[in-house]
C-alpha cells in the first residue's frame, strides 16, 4: 500500500494542512484523485508521497485517468497560500474543475494555425511600442501599456502573440469580462483560428471541462483567453502573458481566497520566466505608482490607429442644475435628445451610458457644488432614511442630515439616483421607431451584449443603453451620438477610489466615439460640470489626474502608501454587530500591531438577508501586520486583504 498527502478541492476544507490518503498504485505528484471528504466524493492533488501514517487513513477511489497538473500550478497554489491566507479547499479548486468528476470523453486536441486574416498595417507608434517590448522578451519582465483608447492595444497584443507562438510558446490573455470585450476575442479567433480556446462561466461544465482537458493535453502552443480564472488553466510553456483593461476591479476575487489577478498574473509570468504585459487607457493610480517605483516600463500609445483628420470628436458638458437644458425631460438634456434625432435620421447610432451603481443616495446642494463630506476620510456621507442620519461608511462619523447647505445657506439640499430601465422607457417614448436595447446586469441570459453584439456591429441597433458593459472594449463603426447621463454619479461612493474610478469611466466610455469611422458628438450631463475629475477625464489630463490622487492618498493614508485589510462580520441584529465589532477592535488593540485601525462602521450595504453587516478596516505599511491580524481573526469574522473598495 502506498500513502500520499493530498490537497482537498473542496471548499468545505477550510484547513491548512493536505490530508494524508492510501492508494494500491503508484501515483505522479499532481495527479488528481477521487477521494472521500466527510460525506462525499470530491478531487483531491496529490502533492507527496509519505511513510505509512501512525493513524489509520482514508483510500483514495481513484485517479482521474492521465490527469496530472503540471509543475508551475503546485508552484502557484504553494504561493497563493503563503500569499492569500484561506482555507486549502478554496484555493485549489481553482486549479482543478469539479466537472473531473464528469464521466470520461475524448479530449480533442487544438488545431495548428491555418488561413491567418490579414491585419491592418501597423503605425509608426506600434512599431516602436513593439520594438520596445521585443527587447524585453524571452525572460521574465513587466511593461505597461498604458494606450489611449483606439490607439490599438490588441493590434500590438496580436503582433506580440505571433512572435511567442513561432518560438513554441504559448499565450494567455486576460479581459475582465468575456462579456465585455466580444471585439478581442473575435479579432484574436479572426487571426489564429482554433488555435485560440476561450475560458468564460457561460460555458456548459462539460464544455469547460473539455476545454480545460485540451489544454492539459495540447502539445502545440496554445492563445488561452478568459476571464480572471483562465490563470489557473493547466497551460505550459506561456511566452506572454496579457492583462487587457487591467484597471478594472473584476480582476479582484470577491470571495475567498480574494485574490487579485494582476498580482497571480505576476507570480505566473514569474514562474514561466514570461513577459507579463498591462494594458489600459486608464491605468489605477496605485498600479501605476508601483510601476514607476519599480522601473517597470511605460510605454504611451496616444495616436488613433485609424486617422481620418476630417472627423472630430466634440465633447459637451451639460449642467443638470441648469434646468432650462432638461425643457423635455427631466434626466436628458435637450441637445442629447437632439442629437439622438439627428443620428437617427442619418442611420447612425447613440449610445447613453449611466452608471448603475449609482443608486446611492447622494446628499448635495443643488444651488451650488458643496457635497456632504467626512471630514476625517474626504469621502462622500450616506444618507440613512431610518435615523435621518449622514454616515461616513469607511471611518463610522456620523451627522445630521442638513436642511440648509453650509455653503451657500440653500434650503435646495437633493438626494439624487437614478436607473437604467427608467431612461431606457423614456428614449422609447421620444423615439418610438427607433430600435432600442438596454444592456446591464439586469438583462436575461439571451438579452446579455455578446447575444446581440452582432447586431450592434452592424448598425441594427439605433439605441444603446446601458451601464459598464458598454463603456470599454467596444468600436461600432455607426457610433456617432454618446451621452452619458449623471457623470459625477460614481463621486458618491463612499470610498477612497470613487474618483479614481469616475475619471476611468468617463475616459473609457468617451473612447466608443472618435474611433477614425465617424465624427462624433459626446454629451457629458453633470451636476458640477466643473469637477476636477470630470474636466480631468474630459481634458485627457492624466498628469494632472494622478498627481491630486497622490496627494489626497498620502495624506488620508490609502494605497498606494498603505496596504489594506477589510474585516467584516454579520449579525442577527444591528445592536449585535456593533457589538461584535466593538469587541474585535479591542482584541486588536491588545497586539503588538503597527498598523491603523478604523472604524467600526456599518457596512455600505448594512442589511442583507436579514443581517447587520459591520466592518473594521486595518491599514498597514507592511503587509505581513495584516497578515498577523488575519492569524488572530475569530472564526466568524471574513476578511478581504488588498480589497479593490472598501464598499
Amino acid at each position: 500500500m502506498n500513502y500520499y498527502e493530498v490537497l482537498i478541492s473542496d471548499a468545505r476544507y477550510q484547513g491548512k494542512k493536505a490530508l494524508s490518503y492510501s492508494f494500491d498504485q503508484v501515483l505522479k505528484v499532481g495527479q488528481i484523485v477521487k477521494v472521500p471528504f466527510r460525506d462525499r466524493l470530491t478531487l483531491g492533488v496529490v502533492i507527496n508521497k509519505i511513510n505509512t501514517p501512525k493513524i489509520k487513513v482514508k483510500q483514495i477511489e481513484d485517479k482521474i485517468s492521465n490527469v496530472v497538473l503540471p509543475v508551475k500550478s503546485l508552484r502557484l497554489i504553494d504561493w497563493l497560500i503563503g500569499y492569500y491566507p484561506a482555507g486549502l479547499g478554496s484555493i485549489v479548486r481553482l486549479f482543478v474543475p469539479s466537472s473531473l468528476l464528469l464521466k470520461n470523453s475524448v479530449v480533442k486536441s487544438a488545431s495548428k494555425i491555418s488561413n491567418i486574416q490579414k491585419l491592418p498595417q501597423l503605425t509608426g507608434e506600434q512599431k516602436n511600442a513593439l520594438r520596445s517590448i521585443y527587447k524585453l522578451m524571452g525572460k521574465q519582465s513587466t511593461v505597461l501599456l498604458h494606450g489611449e483608447t483606439a490607439t490599438g492595444k490588441t493590434r500590438v497584443y496580436i503582433e506580440l502573440a505571433r512572435r511567442v507562438l513561432a518560438k513554441n510558446k504559448s499565450v494567455l490573455v486576460l479581459t475582465p469580462e468575456i462579456s465585455l470585450t466580444p471585439q478581442l476575442v473575435d479579432n484574436f479567433k479572426q487571426s489564429f483560428k482554433s488555435q485560440v480556446l476561450v475560458v468564460h462561466s457561460s460555458l456548459t461544465a462539460s464544455e469547460r471541462r473539455e476545454i480545460w482537458l485540451t489544454i492539459l493535453d495540447s502539445k502545440e502552443p496554445l492563445i488561452v483567453i478568459g476571464a480572471r480564472s483562465a490563470l489557473f488553466v493547466p497551460l505550459e510553456n506561456i511566452g506572454l502573458i496579457v492583462v487587457d483593461e487591467a484597471h478594472e476591479s473584476s480582476y479582484k476575487q470577491d470571495q475567498a481566497p480574494y485574490y487579485s489577478g494582476l498580482r497571480v498574473a505576476g507570480k505566473l509570468a514569474q514562474l514561466h520566466s514570461s513577459l507579463l504585459v498591462l494594458g489600459t487607457a486608464t491605468p489605477t493610480v496605485s498600479e501605476y505608482f508601483l510601476a514607476k517605483n519599480k522601473s517597470v516600463p511605460i510605454i504611451r500609445l496616444e495616436q488613433k490607429a485609424i486617422k481620418v483628420s476630417s472627423l472630430d470628436k466634440k465633447v459637451e458638458l451639460i449642467s443638470t442644475r441648469d434646468r432650462d437644458n432638461f425643457s423635455k425631460h427631466a434626466y436628458l438634456s435637450d441637445s442629447l435628445l437632439n442629437h439622438i434625432q439627428i443620428a437617427l435620421d442619418g442611420g447612425n447610432q447613440s449610445l447613453v451610458f449611466l452608471n448603475r451603481r449609482g443608486t446611492a443616495r447622494v446628499v448635495a446642494c443643488q444651488n451650488c457644488d458643496w457635497q456632504a463630506l467626512c471630514p476625517n476620510c474626504d469621502l462622500p456621507l450616506t444618507y440613512h432614511g431610518d435615523s435621518h442620519l449622514m454616515r461616513c461608511h469607511t471611518c463610522g462619523y456620523r451627522t445630521p442630515t442638513v436642511s440648509n447647505c453650509p455653503k451657500c445657506g440653500s434650503s435646495d439640499i437633493v438626494f439624487t439616483s437614478m436607473g437604467t430601465k427608467a431612461i431606457a422607457d423614456s428614449l422609447l417614448k421620444i423615439f418610438p421607431r427607433s430600435r432600442l436595447a438596454r444592456f446591464d446586469t439586469d438583462n436575461l441570459q439571451a438579452e446579455r451584449f455578446e447575444k446581440h453584439y452582432q447586431a450592434a456591429l452592424e448598425g441594427k441597433i439605433d439605441i444603446l443603453v446601458g451601464t459598464q458593459i458598454l463603456a470599454k472594449g467596444l468600436d461600432l463603426p455607426k457610433l456617432a451620438v454618446l451621452g452619458v447621463l449623471g457623470a459625477e454619479t460614481s463621486l458618491s461612493f463612499p470610498d477612497y477610489t470613487a474618483e479614481e474610478r469616475t475619471y476611468q469611466l468617463i475616459r473609457q466610455v468617451l473612447g466608443r466615439i472618435g474611433r477614425g469611422h465617424l465624427g462624433g458628438h459626446a454629451v457629458i450631463q453633470a451636476r458640477n460640470t466643473k469637477d476636477p475629475i470630470i474636466t480631468s477625464a474630459v481634458n485627457n489630463d492624466w498628469a494632472g489626474f494622478y498627481k491630486r490622487q497622490l496627494e489626497g492618498r498620502r495624506k488620508y493614508l490609502f494605497p498606494p502608501y498603505c496596504y489594506l485589510l477589510k474585516l467584516t462580520c454579520r449579525r442577527k441584529s444591528r445592536d449585535g454587530a456593533q457589538k461584535a465589532a466593538e469587541n474585535l477592535l479591542n482584541q486588536l488593540r491588545q497586539l503588538p500591531l503597527k498598523a491603523r485601525i478604523v472604524g467600526p462602521a456599518p457596512s455600505f450595504y448594512e442589511k442583507s438577508r436579514g443581517q447587520y453587516e459591520w466592518q473594521l478596516i486595518v491599514k498597514a505599511k507592511n503587509r505581513a501586520e495584516l497578515l498577523n491580524v488575519v492569524a488572530n481573526l475569530p472564526s466568524n469574522w471574513t476578511y478581504n486583504l488588498d480589497p479593490s473598495n472598501l464598499l
